[in-house]
């Protein structure tokens, strides 16, 4: 064999193992399919955590009444009815006069009381619970689209692959090496 020849052989030998060491090192393999990367964004999982938030709102209430039936304000009413209806007429009708001013008096009387005890209102504190949710963002990885027999598609990766993806058997390779 020629010297020319055995000497070419190696440097071309040298040369190709060199090349190969160095796009090897470089994550690329030429015997290799490789899905071309387009765009690598990070990814984010939002959830929704719940918490209960409680204060003090003042609340406003009808007192507790002490005479429901409203005795007294009848009474009082029946009694100044009684006694303006004894100012008009004279006589038997002065006694008419009595009894329907005393009857109308216990009337309004009594549902004067009910407006007054309606009116009547307490103030109390209590404590109001509501839940509330704050939302929270936690790194997922990476969302990549790649490109592969001239279609494109998005994967979710645990890394960020660079500028290509390993392909085997027509899928990629989405552990790292």
């Amino acid at each position: 064999m020629n010297n020319t020849v055995l000497a070419g052989l190696i440097v071309g030998a040298v040369v190709i193992t060199a090349a190969g060491a160095v796009a090897t090192k470089n994550g690329y393999n030429p015997l290799q399919d490789y899905a071309t990367v387009k765009s690598v964004e990070p990814a984010f999982e939002t959830s929704r955590i719940a918490r209960e938030v409680c204060g003090d709102d003042i609340v406003l209430q009808q007192a507790p009444v002490q005479d429901e039936k409203r005795v007294a304000g009848a009474a009082i009413g029946a009694i100044v009815g009684g006694v303006l209806g004894n100012q008009v007429g004279g006589g038997s009708g002065r006694t008419a006069a009595t009894v329907a001013g005393a009857a109308a008096g216990g009337y309004a009387g009594s549902k004067i009381q009910k407006r007054m005890q309606e009116g009547n209102l307490e103030e109390s504190v209590e404590e109001r619970c509501v839940v509330v949710y704050d939302t929270e963002s936690k790194p997922a990885g990476f969302d990549v689209t790649y490109e592969l027999d001239g279609i494109e598609r998005v994967v979710r990766m645990d890394y960020d692959p660079g500028k290509r993806i390993p392909v085997e058997d027509g899928e990629l390779v989405l552990t790292k090496s």
